[in-house]
């Protein structure tokens, strides 16, 4: 897939619902506040009820919904900016459909993920890190060479494959760690796991 061929793509529409939902909730007063409780994912209300001062999306949607909305405009540039670049090689792959597939799944993914490593986690998690952390698992599944270390190449793409993990999850450590928390770490590396499982199922074409 080319440059020219991104303006029909996926990737491209993906990145554009999250540009107009933060154009709008940027131009409308007090809005981004309300929508990151009403839409954000929070982790406590898979196990209880929380009250907020605004009505909330049911908490089984909120990881999809949560992934469209951003912190602020420098955060949805740097996640449009990953989406687009690798979306559109991994949509060339598995089609406009799949990536959709795709990044739901690691919408989804991501958010377990969280929730298991922060259950009671009140804090609204936004941001579509999660899902487009599924798409970059993938991206490096296209363009990673596994090495030959067992002669079998089933294992030697698994073994490829943990390795990208191993590394992806050390890049997260130290991203949580210099921010102090404020990055969803667990997130990613649910989102980037499920990239890696989901890609090879989803059938990639030659």
């Amino acid at each position: 897939m080319s440059w020219r061929d991104l303006r029909g793509s996926a990737s491209l529409w993906l990145a554009a619902v999250s540009v107009a939902v933060m154009l709008l909730v940027t131009v409308v007063p007090d809005l981004h506040d309300r929508w990151a409780i009403a839409g954000g994912f929070i982790p406590l209300r898979l196990d209880i009820a929380v009250e907020a001062p605004v009505a909330m999306l049911p908490a089984v949607v909120t990881p999809l919904t949560a992934s469209f909305l951003h912190v602020d405009w420098g955060h949805l540039l740097f996640n449009m900016i990953l989406l687009l670049f690798c979306g559109r090689f991994v949509e060339a792959a598995i089609g406009r459909a799949g990536l959709v597939l795709l990044y739901m799944i690691g919408a989804f993914a991501s958010a377990l993920a969280q929730y298991a490593f922060d259950p009671i986690l009140i804090v609204p998690m936004i941001g579509a890190s999660g899902a487009i952390s599924a798409i970059f698992g993938s991206f490096a599944l296209i363009y990673g060479k596994p090495k030959p270390f067992t002669g079998n190449r089933r294992y030697d793409r698994a073994i490829h494959a943990a390795s990208l993990l191993i590394v992806w999850v050390l890049i997260q450590w130290m991203v949580g760690t210099l921010s102090q928390g404020t990055v969803a770490a667990a997130a990613h590396v649910g989102g980037f796991l499920a990239g890696l499982v989901a890609f090879p199922l989803l059938r990639p074409r030659a």
